[in-house]
């Protein structure tokens, strides 16, 4: 795992701060190339090939192709084996260096033949070409934006702003899609003029001008053809199974991410088939008990016997907050980012590598929002005047509970989603920002200039999917839509900010694709989130962990505005100039006076607006991105 970046002109100096930014991401070497036409630089953590052979950029024989590389490929060894054969010689034993020789051998279409994470950049001084390339779900982030009519890309966005000539303003669309969606949906970025280079895609730039393609996506079969149970659940163990076993490539200590949650303890499952001796799992705890899954981690811990670091979060503070945004480059309401932090900290003191369960509930459908969606196609029989004029008031009249779930909070959080126009499916109940909100949040300034249509980027992706299939559906814009700019960009910033490698074995694409193939009726089985997956499982997990409902390990951050971080909170909101500039301050204050009374739980939009506040003024009103 490393950071890259680079540019196409020479500037060495340049290069070289761009580089600096990333350290983090790559603490072992550093190393940069610079001809006439371009700049590229590398921060290296070592995992394999940890000799010099493996330093970056790394060339082909003649070093007319330069290659800067993140991420891992874990077919590399025969990837290696078929281009020798070919007639390709290989200095060193890296995954690096099998890219350069696969750009050799089949140009472009490289891509196609990687299994794993990356984003890379290849130079091709023979074409006068720089070709970019980011994994088929997004695992690993890659930026880039146009200064001057010539191109910059790096791993993160504090990389790109070493750029004095990148100017740097508010992107105010991308605002108001983060308010509701607690991410920023790419291609967007909060910074005007970066953008994300989308998951699956690819950038060629040459003669001045760039042009991003796609070269993957995510194909539902139409009708499904994996319909036999026994078949299925065959097929998963053993992809899931292959998924793991390929991850265990390493020259460094590795270990898991145990929460006590069905996906992470089916990697530890999978993980204690191929290792006998010490296993390392690390998990968070809360003190209160209905946002922490100590308990079932323990169980699984004990169960496979494996060595068990537990982390205790119970404080949350200031310096915190502003660490995980900083490290996170734009903000992002996701409320375990920073038990995220803390945890891959943790696990740095013992190992380098962690394989994690993230995708799991986008592959074979584990969200509450898939009930939800489900629920409400039955709720929908009431008549509109009804729900909307008897059932919502009275529900929206209760006061929050302490509790993360709960009765109240859930039929509460069930019925704003309902509310919500219906082409969103089950991201109404991912969303948080009603109409009736958003009139009231943001100033006529902002209105004016923005377009107000909170799901039109769902739209957009939602056009590429033509399955029938109403679960498969919805799991293709969960993938495709929320998890790349959501959970995939909050685990590769937080584990990075430790020089942690996060690997996830539910997104390796020949079990997604296998998924793919299982009708939405398997996954979602009434109301059983995940069924034909939890029968995969049963016989490698205690039936009350494969039977056990989701429940995650987000941060308490409902409680901790009420109490440790109210003032911090009020402070922060009442005197920020991109909250002042934005929205309408008295209501910023109804808000809040609102949920510290415990009136209603508004938690996620106060979340989200402390975390542009704090963005703001490190990225913008300091301007120092460091």
């Amino acid at each position: 795992m490393c950071g890259i970046c680079g540019f196409t002109w020479n500037d060495e100096s340049l290069i070289r701060q761009m580089t600096d930014r990333l350290a983090h991401r790559g603490p072992d070497q550093e190393g940069i190339y610079c001809d006439d036409r371009v700049s590229l630089g590398h921060r290296r953590l070592s995992i394999i090939d940890l000799s010099e052979l493996g330093r970056q950029p790394i060339a082909n024989e003649d070093g007319r192709v330069q290659v800067v590389f993140n991420g891992e490929i874990y077919n590399f060894a025969e990837i290696r084996e078929r281009l020798e054969a070919k007639g390709h010689t290989f200095r060193g034993h890296s995954d690096s260096e099998t890219i350069v020789h696969a750009y050799e051998e089949y140009g472009r279409d490289c891509v196609n033949h990687f299994q794993g994470m990356f984003a890379f950049a290849v130079w091709d001084r023979r074409q006068n070409e720089l070709f970019l390339a980011r994994d088929r779900l997004g695992i690993k982030p890659l930026y880039y934006t146009v200064v001057n009519q010539q191109l910059l890309f790096a791993s993160e966005i504090k990389s790109l702003l070493a750029c004095d000539a990148l100017e740097r303003r508010l992107n105010r669309q991308a605002l108001y899609h983060y308010l509701g969606h607690e991410f920023v949906p790419g291609p967007l970025t909060m910074f005007e003029g970066i953008f994300k280079l989308p998951a699956g895609h690819a950038l060629t730039w040459r003669d001045g001008a760039h042009e991003v393609a796609e070269w993957w996506d995510l194909r539902y079969e139409d009708p499904p053809s994996l319909t036999s149970v026994d078949e299925a659940v065959d097929l998963i163990r053993h992809q899931l199974d292959e998924a793991v076993r390929s991850r265990l490539v390493s020259d460094v200590p590795l270990g898991a991410f145990l929460s006590g949650g069905l996906d992470s303890s089916a990697i530890v499952a999978m993980m204690r088939k191929h290792i006998s001796g010490t296993l390392r799992t690390f998990t968070i705890g809360y003190e209160d008990k209905s946002f922490s899954e100590l308990e079932y981690a323990t169980r699984v811990s004990d169960y496979f016997g494996t060595v068990n670091e537990v982390l205790m979060v119970n404080e949350m503070t200031p310096e915190l907050i502003e660490k995980s945004i900083w490290h996170l480059d734009e903000p992002m309401t996701d409320l375990s980012s920073i038990p995220l932090m803390l945890l891959c900290a943790r696990a740095k003191q013992d190992v380098s590598v962690i394989l994690s369960g993230e995708g799991g509930d986008e592959v074979f459908a584990g969200y509450d929002r898939f009930k939800a969606s489900k629920l409400n196609r039955m709720y929908s029989v009431l008549p509109r005047a009804v729900r909307e004029k008897m059932v919502a008031p009275i529900l929206m009249s209760m006061p929050d509970r302490p509790q993360k779930k709960g009765a109240v909070n859930m039929l509460k959080r069930f019925v704003e989603g309902s509310l919500l126009p219906e082409e969103a499916e089950q991201i109404r109940w991912q969303f948080f920002c009603s109409r009736d909100l958003e009139t009231r949040l943001f100033n006529d300034a902002f209105k004016a200039d923005v377009t107000m249509d909170p799901f039109g980027p769902l739209r957009a992706c939602r056009s590429k999917c033509t399955t029938r299939d109403r679960v498969n559906a919805e799991l293709y814009t969960d993938t495709r839509f929320v998890m790349v700019d959501s959970v995939l960009m909050k685990v590769d910033k937080m584990s990075m900010a430790s020089a942690l490698e996060i690997r996830v074995p539910f997104l390796d694409y020949r079990l997604i694709e296998l998924a793919a193939r299982i009708p939405g009726s398997l996954k979602l089985k009434g109301f059983e989130t995940k069924h034909i997956f939890r029968k995969a499982l049963e016989g490698y997990l205690p039936h009350d962990i494969v039977y056990r409902g989701k429940q995650g390990y987000s941060l308490p951050v409902k409680h901790l505005l009420r109490t440790q971080l109210k003032d911090y909170m009020t402070e922060l909101l009442m005197t920020s100039p991109v909250i002042r500039e934005n929205m309408n301050i008295d209501y910023v204050q109804q808000l809040i006076n609102e949920h510290v009374e415990s009136k209603h739980n508004h938690n996620h939009v106060l979340w989200g607006m402390i975390n542009t506040a704090v963005w703001h003024r490190r990225f913008l009103e300091g301007a120092d991105g460091n």
